[in-house]
């Protein structure tokens, strides 16, 4: 039997499911993007009160716009998928949709890794840079953050005074893709951060501001948002001619979570570790949500891929030895 919905059960559904999510303790911001574009198409195609055959708007949403990337479809599919598992508490009979009808579950996109000399290029323009509102020593101390420890960008924008415990060389990141997580860091870093902190503390008397919770400040002593500090870094990665002038290709801020990550791998392969024994500490270390997410790594520089071959090519050899 088919189930018969409209937009308006759908839009009660899909926010009773996000408040049962965030009950759980999970944000489901991107999750409810998603959930708001599958009502609103239905009520576009079909009206708010008119009825249509779930299986039916599930697959003409799936499909409506063409050419997407698969990656992204499953994603979203996979959001919606989850809705109606849900609406199946109440109705066992209730429509679930086969995966099969978006399949694609792993991305082939390979990023950007910067090399170490584009590292200290970058390092050296920050540290140089003269802005209204984005200075050298913050815009310096945020891309060593984010080298250094592979957060995500709004993982460090976010950071607060109170999360950054330099004594015992610590990072607190709060409520990241629903979890919380303490990040070490090593003596260097932390003595960046020292000097970032003197700095920031005489910005904050500079404009008699009270002190702010956030860690990293602009030059009026306002907190840094994530627009501003992707803004800022795209315009140094253009700057340099890391990434074109114009369009959304080329390196992104992102990629230095990829460059700590790939350079992590490298430097453990290049010593002689077992990199897969190591991938679960990396993966939650990254904030993974599981170590999947981490292998895609292993396949993202030339030279780690050289590595690994060589390693295989050594351990054949070995094997093949009479004894």
């Amino acid at each position: 039997m088919s189930t018969i919905v409209t937009a308006a059960e759908l839009a009660r559904d899909a926010q009773d499911f996000l408040r049962f999510k965030r009950a759980m303790g999970m944000s489901y911001r991107r999750a409810e993007f998603v959930l708001n574009g599958f009502v609103h198409f239905v009520a576009q195609h079909w009206g708010e009160r008119g009825e249509v055959t779930l299986d039916e708007a599930v697959m003409r949403w799936t499909v409506r716009i063409a050419g997407r990337k698969a990656i992204t479809v499953g994603l979203e599919f996979g959001v919606v998928r989850q809705l109606c598992l849900y609406r199946r508490r109440r109705d066992p009979s209730g429509y679930v949709p086969e995966h099969a009808l978006a399949p694609v579950k792993e991305s082939v996109f390979l990023p950007y890794i910067f090399s170490y000399d584009e590292v200290r290029r970058i390092l050296a323009a920050a540290t140089s840079h003269q802005g209204r509102y984005i200075w050298g020593a913050m815009l310096r101390t945020v891309i060593l953050v984010l080298y250094c420890t592979g957060m995500r960008l709004g993982e460090a924008v976010r950071l607060c005074m109170a999360d950054v415990v330099l004594d015992r060389g610590t990072l607190l990141i709060q409520r990241s893709k629903g979890r919380s997580r303490i990040v070490a860091i090593r003596a260097d870093l932390v003595s960046e951060l020292r000097r970032y902190v003197e700095q920031r503390e005489q910005l904050v008397d500079k404009h008699r501001h009270a002190d702010p919770a956030a860690f990293f400040l602009r030059m009026d002593a306002s907190p840094l948002t994530v627009k501003s500090a992707s803004e800022a870094l795209r315009r140094l990665l253009r700057e340099l001619a890391i990434k074109p002038p114009s369009g959304r290709t080329g390196a992104r801020p992102y990629e230095f979570r990829h460059a700590f990550a790939v350079h992590r791998l490298t430097a453990w392969a290049i010593a002689g570790v077992d990199v897969h024994a190591k991938l679960p500490w990396l993966s939650a270390y990254l904030g993974h949500q599981n170590v999947l997410g981490t292998e895609v790594y292993l396949k993202a520089t030339p030279q780690l891929l050289e590595l690994a071959s060589g390693r295989f090519e050594e351990h054949l050899r070995r094997s093949r030895r009479p004894r």
